[in-house]
């Protein structure tokens, strides 16, 4: 077995070249780290270190345990700094626009529980521009959500093109006013669409408003008309229309996440989580 505390002796002489030095820095007496070193050469039956009264050289075997020693003590460090930390606790509250909750958050969330499995989540779907209102009240610590291009407020965690989806195999008829499928006000997606339409010659009309882009994709299903969702959120029974490069191009949007100004230990947490995460990944939405 290798004993980390010969490990850490090997690996301390082998930075300062020195027994003598490596002992001062570790707090032993020369003795003992020379015991160290002799009793893990004899576990693994190898010379790590050539030495005579004038020199200390590390040998090929030497180098190769250098390696693993480095990365058994990094592991053991990790592992004693996870226990040694206190466990957190609390609550955080945390908002999503549905898109997101359909796609990418499970997966942040496992994480999270895994590592705080003592932190009570409280998960609120809705619109975008609703949960900057629950933000703005103090009802939510985070919220995840999308912006337009050039907003200033949230920090972008990534950006999507919107793409028009309908049920497989459509023409859409572009004779007539486009049959929209759109998720009700307040909706970053639903302004910035309209917006995007506004500069076109294209007729359009809200043939269906729905709550959720889950009801959207549900409309659209039906054949209701065409619906607009990120290009990384598939849905199963939807695709592009036939005729896709006949529709007007829709914009890019930011999906952001904003944090309220005062924030528990546990709100951090998830906070520095959301920053590190890709969630972008590929995943398939309902």
């Amino acid at each position: 077995m290798l004993n980390p505390v010969w490990l850490k002796s090997f690996a301390t002489v082998a930075a300062c070249h020195s027994f003598t030095e490596a002992a001062r820095q570790l707090g032993l007496t020369q003795s003992s780290v020379s015991e160290h070193i002799r009793r893990l050469e004899q576990e693994v039956g190898r010379r790590l270190f050539v030495r005579d009264t004038h020199s200390l050289a590390i040998t090929p075997d030497g180098e190769a345990m250098l390696a693993h020693a480095g990365a058994i003590l990094q592991a053991i460090n990790r592992a004693e700094s996870q226990f040694r930390a206190p466990r957190l606790k609390g609550r955080v509250r945390l908002g999503s626009s549905d898109d997101v909750a359909l796609g990418p958050l499970p997966g942040v969330l496992t994480a999270f529980r895994d590592a705080h499995p003592d932190v009570e989540l409280e998960i609120t779907i809705g619109m975008t521009g609703h949960l900057y209102e629950l933000l703005d009240e103090g009802a939510i610590d985070l919220m995840i959500g999308k912006r337009r291009l050039g907003d200033r407020r949230g920090v972008a965690l990534f950006t999507g093109r919107l793409e028009w989806l309908a049920r497989t195999g459509t023409m859409v008829d572009l004779e007539q006013p486009l049959p929209l499928i759109l998720v009700a006000e307040p909706s970053v997606t639903r302004s910035v669409v309209v917006d995007a339409l506004a500069q076109t010659d294209f007729r359009w009309q809200i043939v269906c408003t729905s709550s959720s882009h889950a009801g959207c994709v549900a409309a659209a299903r039906g054949g209701l008309g065409i619906t607009v969702r990120p290009q990384y959120l598939a849905a199963r029974g939807l695709a592009t229309p036939v005729n896709v490069a006949s529709l007007p191009l829709l914009p890019d949007v930011e999906f952001i996440v904003l944090a309220a100004k005062r924030l528990s230990r546990p709100a951090q947490t998830l906070l520095q989580l959301l920053h590190e995460s890709d969630l972008r990944g590929a995943w398939i939405g309902e």
